[in-house]
Parts: structure tokens; C-alpha cells; sequence
């Protein structure tokens, strides 16, 4: 089945159509999912009589998602996706039903962690599947693709879990999506059986699982942390920053704080990419509604538009393959530090906030440019013995930095303003992120990737 041999292959050939279609539900239904429980967590928590504990079914998603996402690249390199991609979609659907039907906030929890681990088990897995399934020139698309598997649930998500909950009950906001997604791993199936064995060869890199279990507490504990920050809160960000330190030696290649030619400073410029946007994306909306009066609908609008950017410029990039994706990089890094820089000028009460949409727009296309072409580059610049582990770190990378940079915000906010009069907080806040991105455009520039 694989066609790695071929120069080049559309996605919806006919010995691929079934894979892609699979692929593109997995990922649609997650989207959805993810984007709609946030709307229906209100109705959720008050059925449930859980208000008090609002941020944990977040919190387990994510801690639970982290330490699949490390797992299952090790996975991957030791047996193949194809058992890995049984497992994911298995946890997955476990935990809509789980959550679908749950009695109780202990329920709903449990449900959320199967959720979880069988999210990011199936992403690190997709990714590895993508390099068997489709040749090399073929992959720029299969990755636009998935990108644009996140557009349609972030416009029409939340509204559509809103209606649902408000119809039907928030519980069919889980239980709707279930049998989507059994036919999206049944999809696969053909493509997973017919799969080569995986090369055999030692595995070098020891402490995974602990290193896992770490990033699991330690992420999720800086996030907790970044959105709720104070005093009581700082011990909680400490002990998670003391059980990441030591854990990313072991799950982000060697060298990747430092930017070190090749594969680590392809991963870094993950991190700096996803730090750069998702920290000034967290504070847009807020903007939006205390300084210009929007309500909270319109304040989404620039996040929708942001999405239709990053979707058109990921089914551009795929349509252009022999465009070196290092200079597709770049040219990401360059344009999302112009439309952060020009985001300050959404923020003061006599700021312009119809720029908003505008400059949203000109941050997702530059994402859409850059994050399909570093998972290629990623992929290829990893021997086959690394493909999992390296998929995993870019998945790592991407939320620390967003967990850190939405953390800063965070603090700017609560120390230099408030949630009513955000504008002290939000301008810095986006000048740094901008500055993060000129970052990111500078390192790549002088450290083009090689083969490793």
C-alpha cells in the first residue's frame, strides 16, 4: 500500500482515497469535539453539578493528551502506526460514549482523559502514517489537508454545540460525533493491514514513560497556572516548570532550546510559531469585548477569519511542492510578525478595531504557510527509526510554548492591567510576540535544516 516509490500521487487516488477520507474524519470529529465542548461545558458542569470544577475537564484532556502524544511516538517507531492507529480511535470513541453518558463529575472526567490519550495517540500516528501512505511530493497536501480538517468545526462548531446542547442535551455533543468516528477508523483499516513491518532497531532513548508522566502534570500545571495567576497559584507553576526542565531533555531532540542546526531547530521553530500566535489569539477576543464593546460573538469573528487564512494558505503550500518548505518557513515567521505587530493597534480605546479581522486574516496565513511545511520537513529529515519520536516532539514543543506564551499574557495582565481595561497588558504582550517571530524568521534563516 505504501507509495513512498512514486513521484507524486493525488490524495483521492484510488488506492489512497479511504486513507485520506479516514484520516480527514479523525481529525474533523477531534476538532469538533474539542471546540464544542466549550460551549456546552456550562449546561455540562450545572447537570452535573460540578460548577466548581470548571477548568478540570480541560485540564485532564490536556494532561492526558501530552503523555499519549509521547507514547505513542515511541510506539510508532518500536511497532508501526497501524496497532497504534487501533488503539487511538479505540480510546477515543471509549471516551465520547464515557462522557456522553456520564452520571456524575467523576464519570465525565474519566471520559475526558480517554478522550485525551485517544487524541493524541492518533495525531503522532497520523503523522507517521502520512510518510508511509504518500510519496514525498504528495505530503505538503495530505498536511494541508488535515490543517484544513480545523475549519469547518471552528466556524460552525460552537454554534453547532450550542444548538445541540440547547435541543438535544449536551450530552449529544459526545454521543453524535461517536459514530463518525468508528467509521473513520474503519476507513483506515485496509491501509493498516497492508502496512510493512517497521525496521527493528534498538531504541536509544531511555525515561520516555517517565518523561511523559512528567510533561502530562507539568504542562497542564504552567496552563493552570497562566490562566488563573496569583499568588496562590505560584507554587503550581513552579513544580511544573521543576518537572518540565528535566522532562523536554528527554522528549524534544537534543539542542532544540538552542536552536542547534537540523531537526531541533525545525521542532523549535514549532514551539515559537504556536507561542507566538496562540499568545496574542488568547487575549484577542478579550480586546475585543472590554475595549470595543463587541459582544462575544463578534469578538470571535477575526478567530474565524484567522482560521479561513491558515486554510487557504495550507491548500496553497500543498498545491506547491517543489517550493523549498524552509523558505515557506520563513516566509510564515516573516508574515505573522507583521500582522502581531499590528495587532497593538487593535488594542487602545482609540485603536482600529475593524483591523482586527484584517490583520487575523494575514496571522493565520502565515501559520497556514509555515505548520504543514515544518511537519513535512520534520518527516523528512527523520530517519525511520525517529519518525514517531520526532512527531511527538513537535506536538510537545507546540504546547509548552502555547502554555507559556498564553502564561505571560497572563501575567502582563494581572500586572499591568485588568480584564475591563486589558490595553496596558495587550500591547507589550503583542510586541514580544511579534518579537518572537522575528525571532523565529532569524533563526531559520541562518540554520536551514539538513538530513539527519
Amino acid at each position: 500500500m505504501t507509495v513512498t516509490d512514486t513521484p507524486s500521487r493525488s490524495l483521492w487516488h484510488a488506492d489512497t482515497r479511504a486513507t485520506t477520507v479516514g484520516m480527514l474524519l479523525l481529525i474533523t470529529i477531534a476538532a469538533f469535539e474539542h471546540l464544542g465542548v466549550s460551549t456546552a461545558m456550562p449546561r455540562m458542569l450545572a447537570d452535573l453539578d460540578g460548577g466548581e470544577y470548571y477548568s478540570w475537564p480541560f485540564t485532564a484532556f490536556l494532561a492526558a493528551s501530552v503523555m499519549a502524544t509521547v507514547l505513542s511516538g515511541r510506539a510508532c517507531d518500536r511497532v508501526g502506526p497501524g496497532p497504534v492507529l487501533y488503539v487511538g480511535p479505540a480510546l477515543f470513541l471509549a471516551g465520547l460514549l464515557v462522557a456522553g453518558t456520564a452520571d456524575g463529575m467523576a464519570t465525565l472526567l474519566v471520559g475526558r482523559v480517554l478522550q485525551g490519550l485517544g487524541l493524541g495517540t492518533e495525531i503522532v500516528a497520523v503523522y507517521v502514517l502520512v510518510a508511509l501512505i504518500y510519496p514525498e511530493r504528495s505530503r505538503p497536501a495530505a498536511f494541508g489537508l488535515l490543517a484544513a480538517a480545523w475549519v469547518v468545526p471552528s466556524i460552525v462548531g460552537p454554534t453547532l454545540a450550542g444548538l445541540v446542547t440547547e435541543r438535544l442535551g449536551w450530552r449529544w455533543v459526545f454521543l453524535g460525533l461517536a459514530p463518525l468516528a468508528l467509521l473513520g477508523a474503519i476507513l483506515l483499516v485496509p491501509a493498516l493491514r497492508s502496512l510493512p513491518a517497521p525496521t527493528k532497531a534498538p531504541s536509544t532513548r531511555r525515561g520516555l514513560p517517565l518523561a511523559a508522566v512528567a510533561a502530562g502534570l507539568g504542562i497542564p500545571a504552567v496552563s493552570w497556572a497562566a490562566q488563573h495567576p496569583s499568588l496562590g497559584t505560584l507554587w503550581l507553576a513552579v513544580a511544573g516548570v521543576a518537572l518540565l526542565v528535566p522532562a523536554l531533555r528527554t522528549l524534544l531532540p537534543k539542542g532544540t532550546l538552542t536552536a542547534r542546526r537540523g531537526l531541533p531547530s525545525a521542532v523549535l521553530a514549532r514551539g515559537l510559531l504556536a507561542g507566538a500566535f496562540f499568545g496574542v489569539e488568547a487575549f484577542l477576543p478579550l480586546t475585543l469585548t472590554s475595549v470595543h464593546g463587541y459582544s462575544p460573538a463578534m469578538a470571535g469573528l477575526p478567530l474565524t477569519l484567522g482560521a479561513l487564512g491558515w486554510s487557504a494558505a495550507s491548500h496553497w503550500q500543498g498545491r506547491h511542492p517543489d517550493i523549498a518548505r524552509t523558505t515557506l518557513i520563513r516566509w510564515g515567521f516573516a508574515i505573522l510578525a507583521v500582522g502581531l505587530a499590528a495587532t497593538v493597534f487593535v488594542a487602545p480605546s482609540w485603536g482600529f478595531d475593524w483591523l482586527a479581522a484584517v490583520v487575523w486574516i494575514v496571522c493565520g496565513v502565515g501559520m497556514g504557510l509555515s505548520f504543514p511545511s515544518i511537519n513535512v520537513l520534520v518527516l523528512g529529515i527523520s530517519s525511520e527509526q525517529e519518525r514517531g519520536f520526532n512527531s511527538s516532539a513537535v506536538q510537545v514543543a507546540d504546547m509548552l510554548f502555547s502554555a507559556a506564551c498564553v502564561g505571560f499574557g497572563g501575567v502582563l495582565l494581572v500586572s499591568l492591567a485588568s480584564a475591563a481595561a486589558p490595553a496596558a497588558a495587550v500591547i507589550p504582550l503583542n510586541l514580544v510576540m511579534a518579537g518572537v517571530a522575528v525571532v523565529g524568521f532569524v533563526l531559520f534563516s541562518r540554520r536551514e535544516p539538513k538530513p539527519v
